[in-house]
């Protein structure tokens, strides 16, 4: 074993810049307010129970015909999709023409324990589907389905396929036990049954540490560490906070949906492999001929890069585009090569099957 070596000069150096650094966040702590998020405009144009269905309103009229419906997971707040002026895929969309609606899910609670997975495919994002299609005057409308989202979106489509024009899925699980899925190899054991019959929704705060773990020395140490490094830059220090407000204000999860999430999908991969039923309808991944675009990040510790790639030649299409970016789970909404490359591909696609 070697020894370790200690310049003094060296260390009293790094001392220093910490104690600096530290000095001059705390005046800087003192100047942060409130971070805000969801910086686009927007209008209510459906509500149903906690749900609410957004329409963001551009600087111009979109030029796009048929309308995009965003449609996001139920394990967190959907506002990652326009966090901030800079870092809004929503805001870039409607640069580009398009017209965003968005699926609020809100917060459930003890009276949501007994909702389905047919009650938020058949039922919610149906009924959003109708009224996004009514208010912008349209029989069908193109989804975007992200996360979770985008294996709902894949459902829906598969059960309602004359209401969809074109598909979208961004970081969507379809292959549920691709060997490094990391979630899966967590729940694949579970006594799902036990798990939900004793806690009924499931806690977020639950869940954001079943998440944490799953990268624990990044998540909860190297991030804080070079939090340091930013300390004294107002900005920086703005977007920091913004991030962990979205990472921890999570919503519960209605346990029942909850229990045939994990079930059917972690457990039982029944996306890809069949057998899956929704509202006693079977799913078949083969009928959705609709355009698919299927979006993927490479360095998703969340949902693996094979994971999504399964979804070419599960589905019946003849028009299947996929884009592997290079990025993460978050980045992919977040960072600066995602505003570039990922606003103008899918407008770009969508304006070519208009």
């Amino acid at each position: 074993m070697q020894p370790i070596k200690i310049e003094p000069a060296k260390a009293l150096d790094e001392a220093l810049t910490l104690q600096r650094k530290l000095a001059e966040g705390f005046r800087t702590l003192r100047e942060v307010d409130d971070v805000d998020f969801g910086v686009t405009e927007k209008e209510a144009v459906y509500r149903e129970d906690k749900l609410v269905v957004y329409r963001f309103k551009g600087a111009r009229a979109p030029t796009a015909k048929t309308p995009i419906l965003i449609v996001y997971a139920l394990v967190n707040r959907p506002y990652m999709v326009d966090l901030q002026d800079d870092r809004s895929l929503v805001r870039n969309l409607l640069a580009q023409g398009e017209d965003v609606y968005l699926i609020d899910w809100g917060y459930p609670d003890r009276t949501d324990r007994w909702l389905t997975l047919d009650d938020y495919i058949n039922g919610y994002i149906d009924r959003s589907v109708d009224a996004v299609a009514a208010h912008a005057g349209v029989d069908r409308v193109n989804l975007l389905g992200i996360c979770q989202g985008g294996a709902f979106s894949l459902c829906y489509t598969a059960l309602h396929p004359e209401k969809v024009r074109n598909l979208i899925t961004m970081v969507t699980p379809v292959d549920f036990h691709t060997p490094d899925n990391l979630l899966s190899h967590w729940t694949r054991n579970l006594d799902i049954d036990l798990f939900v019959d004793t806690l009924g929704n499931v806690p977020a705060d639950l869940m954001n540490w079943c998440y944490l773990t799953l990268k624990p020395v990044r998540l909860f140490q190297q991030k804080y560490v070079g939090l340091v490094d930013i300390l004294d830059d107002k900005v920086e220090l703005e977007n920091f906070l913004r991030m962990e407000k979205w990472i921890f204000d999570s919503p519960d999860q209605a346990g029942e949906a909850f229990r045939e999430f994990i079930r059917d999908f972690f457990q039982g991969n029944k996306l890809i492999r069949g057998g899956l039923t929704i509202g006693g309808r079977p799913v078949d991944l083969k009928t959705i001929r609709h355009p698919v675009l299927n979006i993927f990040a490479e360095q998703d510790h969340l949902v693996p890069p094979a994971a999504s790639r399964a979804l070419e030649g599960a589905v019946g299409s003849d028009d299947y585009t996929q884009l592997a970016f290079k990025g993460g789970h978050i980045g992919i909404y977040v960072s600066g090569r995602a505003q570039r490359e990922v606003p103008p591909t899918i407008h770009d696609w969508l304006a070519a099957r208009a």
